[in-house]
């Protein structure tokens, strides 16, 4: 039966570790209830008996201090637990110190104390972190404590963080695949033009064959694989530098950001994930109490894309002048036409925040859907891609051992 590590609190508010075995997390969760404890953490042990953990040894654990979206997430959940439970937010900062991974969010939790034992409110505390806490998580810690709802509203915060790294993570599992055809792809192609075309080379040069164009191509590849690297170099970092610049600049990245949802194929996913992060943003705004405008000032600072960006710019003045939602949405023509009517239907049901979230959630299975189509579709495509250009090397090799036996009658 497997070793489950927990950390709890008593009902005194009092920090409490062990190690149960049990067959499953839930279980645990159950018995630690049972027993009166606030459950925090419970993690299967993944040392045995006569193993040693090496990031148990101290400072070893500060090497990997970075702060992640995982770390922001448990932080917020195990935070709103703590407060639910009863506990001062000053106390519930120090517990929380304690127990997670990352020196750096240790550091940044211990400064956030201090903020509040100086007298700042929660929201204050971690809008003096932006890189950790944007200025989504702000506005509804704000209306949280606004509102004597905190709690909740930090529950919320960590099941909208959860769903974005969903969708993120799905959106990534799709480009990896043919990410990872095409760099193996170039590096197969390399490695033949690299250390296998020379051999080739010197050959065709002894018999003196007549080369075909393509063959001409591909040994003028292999020499400036050979012999100009660099310059090979310098173009791949000009057009890093120059696509990182072109995307700092609005202008450019309103560019990218319109080509990318043009993309064959990926361009609808792109898009779906907008319209997700779009109106889950705010949706989840809404309903934790932030002002309609605030919420969307809000959602375009964090929409991740320019041309949504661009579009709440339209959404955000015609709710300054009184005007409605959806109009502005549809003279934008990003979003489809059933977010728009679900938008309107909102506004004059005076449900947008519900409509939104059925919103949020519909283009969450079309995102799952577009993800297993791209799969299934793209795996044979890649595969094909992957031969034809071994193949094009490859008959481009052979072609001019075809007229050997002329060149050996000849001689």
């Amino acid at each position: 039966m497997p070793q489950f590590a927990y950390e709890a609190l008593d009902q005194g508010g009092k920090m409490v570790k062990g190690v149960i075995d049990a067959p499953n997390d839930e279980i645990i969760a159950e018995r630690l209830r049972d027993m009166g404890f606030y459950p925090l953490k419970i993690s299967q042990s993944k040392v045995k008996a006569g193993e040693f953990d090496v990031l148990a040894l101290p400072g070893i654990r500060h090497i990997f201090h970075r702060v992640t979206f995982k770390h922001i997430t448990t932080f917020t959940r195990q935070l709103a637990t703590l407060i639910d439970a009863g506990l001062p937010i000053l106390r519930s900062l120090h517990i929380l110190q304690e127990q997670v991974e990352s020196a750096i969010f240790k550091e940044k939790i211990a400064q956030m104390a201090k903020d509040i034992e100086s007298g700042t409110t929660l929201s204050e505390a971690f809008g003096k972190h932006p890189k950790q806490f944007d200025s989504l998580y702000v506005n509804m810690v704000r209306a949280g404590e606004i509102g004597g709802v905190l709690e909740s509203v930090l529950n919320k915060i960590a099941e909208f963080l959860e769903k974005r790294a969903a969708i993120i993570s799905k959106v990534k599992s799709a480009m990896m695949y043919p990410l990872v055809v095409m760099v193996v792809a170039g590096l197969i192609s390399s490695g033949i033009l690299i250390f296998i075309m020379p051999r080739f080379q010197d050959i065709f040069n002894e018999l003196g064959a007549t080369l075909p164009w393509l063959t001409l191509q591909l040994i003028h590849a292999s020499e400036i694989l050979r012999y100009q690297t660099w310059k090979v170099g310098v173009v791949i970092v000009l057009l890093v530098f120059g696509f990182k610049y072109a995307y700092k600049n609005k202008t450019g990245r309103f560019v990218i950001d319109s080509m990318k949802l043009k993309i064959p194929v990926f361009g609808a996913l792109f898009q779906k994930a907008a319209i997700v992060r779009f109106a889950g943003t705010l949706a989840t705004l809404i309903t934790s109490g932030v002002p309609i405008l605030q919420a969307l000032d809000i959602v375009r600072e964090t929409s991740g894309n320019e041309v949504i960006t661009r579009a709440m710019d339209g959404v955000y003045n015609s709710v300054k002048e009184g005007e409605s939602i959806h109009e502005p949405l549809r003279q934008a023509k990003v979003f489809p036409p059933l977010v728009v009517h679900m938008v309107a239907v909102g506004e004059e049901t005076g449900a947008i925040d519900h409509m939104l979230q059925k919103v949020s959630e519909a283009y969450e299975r079309e995102v799952e859907a577009t993800v297993d189509a791209l799969t299934s579709i793209l795996e044979p495509i890649l595969i094909v891609f992957l031969g034809a250009i071994v193949g094009t090397i490859v008959i481009a090799l052979y072609l001019p051992l075809f007229d050997l036996p002329k060149h050996v009658g000849n001689d």
